[in-house]
């Protein structure tokens, strides 16, 4: 499993907030204009609901790149349980900056808490067991290694980044390659310490997955019992990973199968946002 280059997720979140800025603010916010341009305030902002914090670094870079002279005071920290009603942050500074900037800001931390707090809701499932739940691909477009650090600040893990990190043999790589064994051999000669998982439909793949030499396999819809024999039988030779049609119903019962991890595109790809507001003091 691997997570964001620190450098990477940090021009990463440089430039989706460029853009999200961009695309709200355009020529100009026309409405600040209607305050003077000397005014100063201070805001507040809360959360109505029960949540898991992610983001903060986001509102921060919005902030420093509407106006560096606003001064952001934090109540929580990333990862941190809140509580509806609970003051998330305090921003002091020019009246027209606070509420050019408010709504961006608002959007990257009600988003990435968002994440975060469903990430938080799994792990907390199946915290008596020793199954790690990862993310997937399954992310909005342009918004990946943030909803990945999101991912993490839930309790949860990351997949690989995307399609250069690590490989995923799939049907159709499998396909191509003309066996389980060919595909696994090819993936080691031409990127050698690469992790490479394969997935696997039934008991015999997952069978030519461990002899092949694969560092991860993945049981795409086993049954249960299935399940159980894949780690029998795996006896420590390969991580193994639970996937495919996951529910909250199947969740507990497939993490006390013995499995390292369970994959989950839901922790990414069905948002919904924390309920935030902001206060403004003039």
């Amino acid at each position: 499993m691997t997570t964001p280059d620190p450098a990477q997720l940090n021009s990463a979140r440089a430039q989706a907030v460029a853009l999200s800025l961009q695309e709200d603010i355009g020529s100009g916010d026309i409405t600040a204009r209607l305050i003077p341009a000397d005014v100063t305030a201070s805001a507040r902002v809360i959360t109505r609901e029960e949540a898991v914090i992610a983001g903060r670094e986001w509102v921060e870079e919005v902030f420093r790149q509407v106006d560096p002279t606003v001064t952001l005071t934090w109540a929580c920290q990333d990862g941190d349980r809140v509580t509806a009603d609970d003051t998330l942050f305090t921003a002091e500074g020019n009246a027209r900056s606070l509420l050019t900037a408010e709504r961006c800001a608002l959007n990257w931390l009600q988003s990435l808490s968002g994440v975060a707090t469903r990430c938080r809701h799994y792990a907390d499932r199946v915290a008596h067991t020793s199954v790690r739940l990862l993310d997937t691909r399954k992310t909005l477009p342009g918004l990946r290694l943030a909803q990945k650090y999101a991912v993490t600040c839930g309790g949860c893990h990351n997949h690989r980044i995307g399609l250069y990190d690590a490989f995923l043999i799939k049907e159709n790589h499998i396909a191509a390659c003309d066996s389980i064994a060919n595909a696994v051999a090819e993936a080691h000669r031409i990127a050698p310490g690469r992790p490479v998982e394969v997935e696997t439909e039934n008991l015999d793949e997952f069978r030519q997955a461990l002899d092949a030499g694969a560092d991860i396999v993945m049981l795409d819809e086993f049954s249960l019992d299935d399940m159980r024999t894949a780690v029998a039988e795996n006896n420590g030779r390969a991580r193994i990973e639970a996937s495919g049609g996951i529910t909250e119903t199947t969740l507990v019962p497939i993490a006390e199968t013995g499995v390292d991890y369970i994959s989950l595109g839901t922790l990414t790809k069905d948002l919904k946002a924390v309920d935030l507001s902001l206060r403004l003091n003039m």
